[in-house]
């Protein structure tokens, strides 16, 4: 291999590293920290779901798959710039982290930032007897 196609894909592969999104797995403690410094927590559980557990407090709440499993993810999308700074953190939740690792590999190549995902999710929160809220939405 020359030289100068070493530094290309050196080159190359550092600014794609730094390209896409972090994702980042955190439990309820760090659910707790982040939130105290205002990065927002996005529920994307459907509205039933909410209804049946509560929600995390001041949680924005944005439904992704819809009860047969559906999605836009381009609607979606748009949604939630509204409701977010694009280029800072967010948090993801679901139910059990699974929905949210889906979804935050999708917005890997959209977000420049830093998703956290809610590995086990508000099972998790209200297990630890973490408050939750009625969802107002």
């Amino acid at each position: 291999m020359s030289y100068r196609f070493c530094i290309k894909l050196f080159f190359f592969l550092f600014i794609t590293k730094f390209a896409f999104a972090d994702i980042i797995n955190i439990n309820n403690g760090q659910i707790k920290e982040l939130s105290k410094i205002n990065v927002p927590i996005v529920d994307v559980r459907r509205v039933s779901e909410w209804k049946q557990t509560g929600v995390v407090p001041r949680s924005i709440l944005l439904t992704f798959f819809d009860e047969n499993g559906n999605y836009n993810f381009d609607k979606w999308y748009k949604k939630l710039l509204l409701k977010i700074n694009k280029g800072k953190p967010i948090i993801l939740i679901c139910r059990t982290g699974r929905r949210t690792r889906i979804i935050a590999e999708m917005m890997d190549r959209k977000l420049d930032n830093v998703i956290y995902n809610a590995k086990d999710g508000i099972t998790s929160w209200i297990d630890a007897k973490l408050p939750t809220v009625r969802p107002q939405h």
